[in-house]
């Protein structure tokens, strides 16, 4: 059985969340020339923060100063299992050696949106790399208690802004419409977005998003329950409400979480939420990139991934 390693690696993004660095591995090492995320082992008796820290002091010569856990991910090499802590570190102090990197062959600014133009990769980072392209801002419809009509302005207002950093993804939800109402806006959602380079996201009709060429599904949690084998769409997410059902969710190989809700909603005033700290612990050790949902708002991005989330979904406030 090989040893199992704990290993920090940093998700450097750039101020507007476009790019992230890969660095390639120097002659001499285990898998030289293979592309990786910056980082190393954390040792005994260090923290991952402070692990992350340090690699990235020794490695690129610079001093973090706001990062924030994401991913966890466990790979078997040959020569060891490694449990990689990916952390998302978004400011720093100081310069990344871009022409002389200190302790790599080279290091590439990548676009998050795209595939990246460099290879070799390292196999446990493939993961990690499609999540980078989930926006981290989805709207759920809510047609049913706005209207089509309404629903539809203001999407196409809010996609308008573009769909990074803003609105890149979109759940439709409402379930409750005559079944040809519910095409008939589907299409409509799917063309809006689509043409702002947008992501749309079915909840619980396998059947309507194939037939309205949506670009994947999202299971309810009871659908995630009686679900076994991962639904045959490029994107797939699921609503959770605990760490067992998003482990679940990990085991099957999607591709996000919802959990929520964090804070009161407009439908559910009298309940309090998770609050961020609950949060925070469930997601603890999540193998997918997890939405904070419930009472959110376009400002509380930020505080939603300092507590650990991927981004935020909204459903009024987007």
């Amino acid at each position: 059985m090989t040893p199992l390693v704990e290993v920090a690696a940093a998700v450097m993004l750039r101020a507007d969340g476009r790019e992230f660095l890969l660095a390639q591995r120097p002659a001499g090492k285990v898998y030289a020339g293979y592309w990786e995320f910056p980082g190393g082992k954390v040792e005994a008796g260090e923290s991952v923060r402070a692990a992350l820290v340090r690699e990235l002091q020794e490695e690129l010569g610079i001093t973090v100063t706001a990062c924030a856990p994401w991913l966890t991910r466990q790979f078997t090499y040959p020569h060891a299992t490694v449990r990689l802590h990916f952390w998302r570190v978004t400011a720093w102090e100081g310069e990344i050696g871009i022409t002389a990197p200190l302790e790599h062959a080279a290091v590439e600014w990548q676009e998050c949106s795209a595939a990246a133009s460099v290879a070799p990769i390292l196999p446990a980072n493939d993961p990690i790399l499609k999540a980078l392209r989930l926006p981290t801002m989805m709207a759920i419809t809510l047609a049913e208690i706005e209207g089509i009509e309404r629903q539809l302005e203001r999407l196409q207002a809010a996609l308008g802004k573009g769909p990074k950093p803003g609105l890149g993804l979109i759940q439709l939800r409402d379930k409750g419409l005559p079944p040809a109402q519910r095409l008939s806006f589907a299409e409509a959602v799917v063309r809006l977005a689509h043409d702002a380079g947008a992501l749309v996201v079915i909840n619980d009709d396998a059947e309507l998003a194939r037939r309205v060429g949506a670009d994947g599904l999202h299971l309810s949690s009871a659908a995630l329950t009686a679900c076994i084998v991962r639904p045959d769409f490029a994107w797939v997410g699921a609503s959770c409400h605990d760490a067992g059902e998003i482990a679940k969710a990990g085991e099957l190989g999607l591709d996000y979480a919802l959990l929520g809700p964090v804070l009161p909603t407009p439908s559910h005033p009298e309940n309090p939420g998770l609050g961020w700290h609950e949060f925070t612990q469930r997601i603890t050790g999540n193998t997918l990139p997890v939405f904070a949902l419930g009472g959110l708002r376009h400002d509380l991005l930020a505080t939603a991934q300092a507590a650990g989330a991927h981004g935020i979904a909204l459903m009024r406030g987007w």
